[in-house]
Parts: structure tokens; C-alpha cells; sequence
């Protein structure tokens, strides 16, 4: 890639959209055409017997007459698709997949079976880049581990929407710190000050009936020492993951992460309120430290080792601080500190749904057996967590700490 880098796959959308009304004049005078019946009219070229397929050797000649509209890194993906057909035929929903950007499980499966090597430079070996194509291909390279979804990644990358989730939750998680530092007139250890717990979003085991609380507790911490960390984690891990994953399944992989964290406090650490958004945040750190252990050959992030070890011992030092916080003679007495089960929880989603989004790059989740075998996990014990919470805590007869 030089100076002047390819079009992206929009332009390339666009461009392929006026070469097809060109070859059909009559366009003009019917309503627009979706974007799979201009496919279908360029495939139906090559395919004049409408039998669904066209051979490899058509498929070639496709892409070699539009090459100067695809991207160079896609043109390359698709010569490797065609490559990996043993019996020499392309079917049509696959090569509409392909042209509108769409990549199915079997396409994967496809490359990675086929024959061809992508001989190009690697991605990281490219000349003339501006800021944000290195900024880009930096966030590739420390999130996905196979250099064809890092070209992928590179070319198909627009940056609408940015990462606009992570950055959202980590602004309202400081402005409720700076609200409630102000207003307690204290910064440091703020959950020691009589009147924190006193805050409609902190969980509170005499309060489990007020379900909001089981997700708003993210929103107040500890303390500056809790916050600091937390928000350097979802902006130094979080942020990269959205731009390449996308809001809705990062999202949702924080939110199990801090459902899972409040619902096993209340299972495992009955008595204790809960704070911080730790168990969002270890998550996602547990999920991306995990994906690059298990693709530890295909990782090319600088340091991978040494980062690594220090993301543990950050992560080690904030679990130790709450434990040992959880442990200290209570301020309030008899309420106990907020409780460290939540950081668990968060790394238990981490290490299960959060894995195989990371491992399933542009992939349908729903056609993954792990995915729903997960899911169906978690919906498992979110239920017997909501009885467990019903009955558990009469039955048991336990003694809570006063409400606050």
C-alpha cells in the first residue's frame, strides 16, 4: 500500500454498482436494484446456464477484470477462496457473501483448508501509512491472530460507528466519581465515608429486590485507586477490542461480565455489598489475555510476554486490594466492605462467552455449538442465582447488615 491506499469495500460496492448499469442501459427505467441483484446480474455473466455455480478458472477472470475496484488485501482472500475449492466451482451465495463483505463460518474454514499461500508482504511490512491506517493496523495486530483477518480487519475498517460504548461507560464512571467525591468531600477510599452506601446505585443485600442494582453498582468504586485502574483497563484493552468486535458483542460480554459478578456475590458472598465495575472489566481482559494464550503462535503484538505478565500483576494487585479491603474492619459496622466475588465472575464470563467472540472474528455466533453451549451455561446459573436470591436468604435465615 502506498501513498494513495486502495478504495475501501464501500467504494468498491459503489464502483461495481455503476459498472453493472453500464452493461444493462434499460437500468435506468426500473426501480434500484438491492445490493445482491447487481451480484447477481455480474454473476449471471459467467453463469449463462443458471446452475448456481461458476468454476474457478470464471471466478479468476472475475476478479483480474475488477481488481482496480476490489482492495488489494480482499482481491487477495478471495483468489485464496477460489483456490481452496477442490472441485473447482464457486457457488453464487458464497460469492455474494464475499462482494458484500459478508464471511460465513464455511468461508474460514475454506481458507484456512486451502492450498494457496497469500505470498504478499504481511500487513506490518507496509510502506507510506498515515496515522490512522498505522493506528489501524496496530489494532489488528493486538487483537487478531491471522494475518487474513488483519488485511480484512485493515481494508473494512471505517471507523463509524467508533468506539463509542467503552468510551461511554469509562466517561459516566468518572463523572459519578467526581460527583460523589464532591459530594462526601472525600476522594481516596471513598467507601469508608458513613453515607456511600447510602447511593441508589450501590448493590446492597438488604436491597437485592431492587434489580437495577445488580448492573448500576459499575458506576461507583471504592475509591481513585479502584477507579484509576479500571479505567486504564477499558480504555488500554476495551477500546481496541470494540473498533475491532464492535459495540454489540463487546457489550455484551462487559454486561454478563457485571451481571455475573453482582448475581455471585449474592450467591457466594451473601452479606456483602458490591461496587466498581471490575467484573465488566475482567471480562474482557480475561477473554483477550486468553485468546492470545491460545493463539499464541499467530499474535504478533510486540512484548506479548511482557505485557502479559504485567496485565496479570495489575490484575493481581486490584483482586488483592479488594480482598484485602473486603477483610479490613468495616467503617460502618455491621456492614461489611464491598466484596471481591464479583471480580471472579467477571473472569468466569471472561474465559467462556468472551473467548469465543474474540476467537470468531466477523463469524455468525449463533452457527458456534460453543457459543450456545455458553450461553445456555450462563442462563443456568443467572437462574439459579434470581431463586437463589428469593429463597435462599429466608431459608437460610441469614443476618444481614442493616440497609444503609
Amino acid at each position: 500500500m502506498g501513498e494513495h491506499p486502495s478504495p475501501g469495500p464501500a467504494v468498491a460496492a459503489c464502483a461495481e454498482a455503476e459498472r453493472i448499469e453500464e452493461l444493462e442501459p434499460e437500468a435506468e427505467e426500473r426501480p434500484a436494484a438491492a445490493p445482491e441483484d447487481h451480484w447477481k446480474v455480474l454473476f449471471d455473466q459467467f453463469d449463462p446456464g443458471n446452475t448456481g455455480y461458476i468454476s474457478t478458472g470464471k471466478f479468476r477472470s472475475l476478479l483480474e477484470s475488477h481488481s482496480s475496484e476490489l482492495d488489494p488485501h480482499k482481491r487477495e482472500v478471495l483468489l485464496a477462496l477460489a483456490d481452496s475449492h477442490a472441485d473447482g466451482q464457486i457457488c453464487y451465495q458464497d460469492f455474494v457473501n464475499l462482494m458484500s463483505n459478508k464471511r460465513s463460518n464455511s468461508f474460514r474454514q475454506a481458507i484456512l483448508q486451502g492450498n494457496r499461500r497469500l505470498c504478499s508482504k504481511a500487513l506490518l511490512e507496509e510502506k507510506g501509512l498515515n496515522l490512522s491506517q498505522r493506528l489501524i493496523r496496530h489494532v489488528a495486530y493486538e487483537t487478531l491472530p491471522r494475518e487474513i483477518d488483519r488485511k480484512w480487519y485493515y481494508d473494512s475498517y471505517t471507523c463509524c460507528p467508533p468506539p463509542w460504548f467503552m468510551i461511554t461507560v469509562t466517561l459516566l464512571e468518572v463523572a459519578f466519581f467526581l460527583y460523589n467525591g464532591v459530594s462526601l468531600d472525600q476522594f481516596v477510599l471513598q467507601v469508608t465515608h458513613p453515607r456511600y452506601l447510602k447511593n441508589a446505585l450501590v448493590y446492597h443485600p438488604q436491597l437485592r429486590a431492587q434489580a437495577w442494582r445488580y448492573l448500576t453498582y459499575i458506576f461507583m468504586h471504592a475509591g481513585i485507586e479502584h477507579l484509576g485502574l479500571n479505567v486504564v483497563l477499558q480504555l488500554l484493552v476495551g477500546v481496541p477490542l470494540e473498533m475491532v468486535h464492535g459495540a454489540t458483542r463487546i457489550g455484551l460480554v462487559y454486561v454478563a461480565g457485571v451481571v455475573a459478578g453482582s448475581l455471585a456475590v449474592s450467591v457466594a458472598d451473601m452479606t456483602a455489598p458490591v461496587v466498581g465495575s471490575s467484573g465488566g472489566v475482567y471480562a474482557l481482559v480475561s477473554a483477550h489475555l486468553a485468546n492470545i494464550v491460545m493463539n499464541w503462535s499467530g499474535m504478533k503484538c510486540q512484548f506479548k510476554l511482557l505485557r502479559m505478565a504485567v496485565a496479570l500483576v495489575c490484575m493481581s494487585m486490584e483482586f488483592g486490594r479488594a480482598v484485602w479491603l473486603r477483610f479490613h474492619p468495616s467503617a460502618y459496622p455491621p456492614c461489611p466492605h464491598p466484596s471481591f466475588v464479583a471480580h471472579l465472575g467477571g473472569v468466569a464470563v471472561g474465559i467462556t462467552l468472551g473467548v469465543v467472540v474474540l476467537r470468531n472474528y466477523e463469524q455468525r455466533l449463533q452457527d458456534q455449538s460453543l457459543w450456545w453451549i455458553f450461553v445456555a451455561m450462563y442462563m443456568v446459573f443467572v437462574l439459579f442465582a434470581v431463586f437463589w436470591n428469593i429463597f435462599a436468604y429466608t431459608l437460610l435465615d441469614l443476618k444481614l447488615p442493616p440497609p444503609p
